[in-house]
């Protein structure tokens, strides 16, 4: 395994050999990893990288052989180091970036409508941006909540009805 990763981009160590699979498969690379032959990084799905196993937030991980895990075969580490530093530098660059906001869109108008102390109703906010009710309901869940991370609230007001607020 140690040598068949030492020869693929990366030093990527899978796929597994074959007749290596299930239960002495994990123990094998659990030994590997214990001795610092292998690692498991974070894969790299864009390049079709093999999913060693999956992290559960929609990423995976894979198994790469260590500068440890060449020298343990007699494979002289010339460009682990020069690799690990790549990954590192992928990593950080492929960080996604925050979303920005555009002055002057009906975005921006429901963000200061909601942000202001006294909130906004659906009436209020479907007359400023033109919007129907359910189209206002889909921005402030998808574009404020999930995109841009705010956090919405509504509370029932006596004169008002139900008023919408940014925290």
């Amino acid at each position: 395994m140690l040598s068949a990763g030492a020869q693929r981009p990366d030093n990527i160590a899978l796929p597994l050999p074959k007749g290596l699979a299930g239960a002495a498969a994990k123990m094998a690379v659990i030994k590997m990893i214990e001795h610092g032959w292998l690692q498991e990084v974070e894969a790299n799905l864009r390049r079709n990288e093999p999913l060693w196993r999956e992290t559960g937030d929609g990423h995976g991980t894979t198994l790469a052989v260590t500068e440890a895990g060449l020298l343990a075969v007699g494979i002289e580490p010339v460009v682990v180091k020069t690799v690990v530093a790549i990954r590192k530098h992928s990593a950080t660059a492929l960080a996604p970036k925050p979303p920005t906001q555009r002055a002057g869109t009906k975005q921006a108008m429901l963000i200061a409508m909601l942000q202001a102390p006294e909130g906004a109703t659906m009436d209020e906010i479907t007359t400023a941006t033109g919007w129907l009710p359910h189209t206002a309901r889909g921005a402030m869940s998808g574009a404020l909540g999930k995109k841009l991370g705010l956090v919405v609230t509504s509370a029932k007001d006596g004169a008002r009805g139900r008023v919408y607020r940014i925290q």
